[in-house]
């Protein structure tokens, strides 16, 4: 069963009559680390809100009304937070189950790059309310999980993913 795209060229002759190496192989497989790692974070942050009573609270200590409360006024957008403060408890379980839905498209690399368009958006979302007062700028940890979802967006998950498998069975049955 094939898992990727272009198999057929490992250590195939290529045009020039070169011998296809390590380096194209190891290029086909660069962005499964970012995969797995991303995946396996986002489901995690999706499992650990949705199984803390205390985070999917309007108030109290830990909660998501609370912590959104005490970033709104030093948000970029504070609209975003008034807006999900108007029901803590949803946008907790929506937070949650959008982590938990981004991070499992992810590592099973189905619907990848629509899942990793997911994952940038809650990253944005994120780095313009929760850590946007980070100063310096790059202390605050969603502009690098931003950054690192848009390579998914833009190649998806060629390699050991579902996505891989449907196009591949797409190809044969033309």
């Amino acid at each position: 069963m094939t898992l990727g795209y272009r198999t057929d060229t490992y250590g195939q002759t290529g045009p020039g009559g070169e011998r296809s190496g390590w380096r194209e192989n190891a290029t086909r497989y660069a962005l499964l680390p970012l995969r797995i790692f991303l995946g396996i974070t986002f489901i995690y942050a999706g499992l650990d809100k949705l199984t803390d009573s205390a985070f999917l609270s309007a108030s109290g200590s830990g909660s998501i009304g609370d912590m959104m409360r005490g970033v709104r006024d030093s948000s970029a957008i504070p609209a975003l937070i008034d807006l999900a403060l108007r029901s803590p408890e949803g946008f907790g379980y929506a937070m949650a189950l959008g982590e938990l839905a981004v991070g499992l498209g992810t590592l099973f690399g189905l619907l990848t790059r629509l899942a990793a368009l997911g994952g940038a958006l809650i990253s944005l979302s994120l780095w313009l309310t929760m850590s946007w007062q980070s100063d310096p700028y790059y202390y605050g940890n969603d502009l690098p999980y931003l950054m690192a979802w848009l390579p998914l967006v833009f190649a998806g998950a060629p390699m050991f993913s579902l996505d891989a498998v449907l196009a591949s069975r797409r190809r044969r049955t033309r």
